[in-house]
């Protein structure tokens, strides 16, 4: 008695992972149209990049290679090189200017990140003082920078507050704003006051994902709170700072509104910067050439830091 055997059926063309050609093809023309799909939705995208940002760029590097004033500013520029570049580097007063810009950088990111962190680590519990103080710091930071420096414009006024309160001391008034000695500090210290909040919020968010059987077993071993603060905190939120000091650096080093809002660069130039002096140069000199050339060094400043920062973003994310 003989079995019969069932016909067996040619095998399909099979690709390396085990998918038919028809549904190679099927899959290679949908991956086709997802990428059109992104291409569509990026070019709004790119059209508004190239239109406010790039193009903007190469206008201002070509203005900072021509001689351009309010008189030839509609007319034919001059190609002048590097002239600009070389006659803002030879004034007098730009040395005082950089020194001014790193101090300046210096204080806001200083001040900022120590206060910070030491807001965060306040406001870390939800007790009902935490919560009041989180409150208060999100104010000061939705305050616009504008409102933000005129209210403080006229604390440090000769007769504000400030000077009110010390001359009610038994001391004498002090000119925040208009003595040369005091000017940038002042100015830098507003500053900082007004980016504490945000880094007070970043770092509390990197120290909510301390476990708090930690900070209770190291309690429990005789840690004071500096300790704890120091050997457990701080680590904790170390990769959050360091993102965030580069953050702040980037903020002070363009920081234009305060300095404009209070002192307008003065006394002198006592607290003018590298930003500011690019609009003093370009508006209120109207040399609008010799502004560019100046707002060029600064965004080139900006640049190296942007490259630093996401240098760092990367490292974090491969770390993570």
């Amino acid at each position: 008695m003989s079995s019969s055997v069932p016909p067996v059926s040619a095998p399909r063309s099979t690709t390396a992972a085990g998918l038919s050609a028809p549904a190679r093809a099927r899959r290679g023309r949908r991956h086709g149209r997802t990428v059109d799909r992104r291409i569509a939705l990026a070019i709004p995208a790119g059209a508004l990049l190239l239109a406010l940002a790039v193009w903007p760029l190469v206008q201002l590097g070509s203005m900072s290679l021509h001689a351009v004033s309010a008189a030839t500013l509609n007319s034919t520029w001059d190609f002048v090189g590097t002239d600009n570049y070389t006659a803002m580097l030879r004034e007098p007063d730009f040395g005082q200017v950089v020194v001014n810009t790193l101090a300046f950088v210096l204080i806001v990111t200083v001040i900022g990140m120590v206060g910070g962190f030491m807001v965060a680590v306040a406001v870390l519990s939800s007790t009902r003082g935490g919560t009041f103080l989180l409150g208060l710091m999100v104010f000061v930071w939705a305050l616009p920078p504008v409102v933000n420096g005129s209210i403080w414009k006229f604390l440090l006024a000769d007769q504000g507050l400030v000077n009110q309160i010390l001359r009610a001391l038994g001391g004498q008034g002090l000119g925040f704003l208009y003595d040369s000695d005091f000017a940038l500090w002042s100015v830098a210290l507003v500053n900082a006051w007004a980016v504490v909040p945000f880094n007070a919020r970043v770092l509390r968010a990197a120290l909510l994902g301390v476990d708090t059987q930690v900070l209770e077993a190291a309690e429990l071993d005789g840690a004071r709170p500096w300790k704890r603060v120091w050997h457990v905190l701080m680590p904790a939120g170390r990769t959050a700072a360091t993102v965030l000091t580069i953050l702040t650096i980037v903020y002070a080093f363009r920081s234009f509104d305060f300095i404009y809002v209070m002192t307008s660069g003065g006394p002198g130039t006592a607290s003018t910067t590298l930003p500011f002096l690019a609009y003093s140069e370009a508006f209120l000199t109207l040399d609008y050439g010799r502004g560019a050339a100046t707002a060029l060094i600064a965004l080139a400043v900006v640049v190296v830091l942007a490259l630093i920062y996401s240098r760092d973003v990367r490292r974090t994310e491969g770390e993570a």
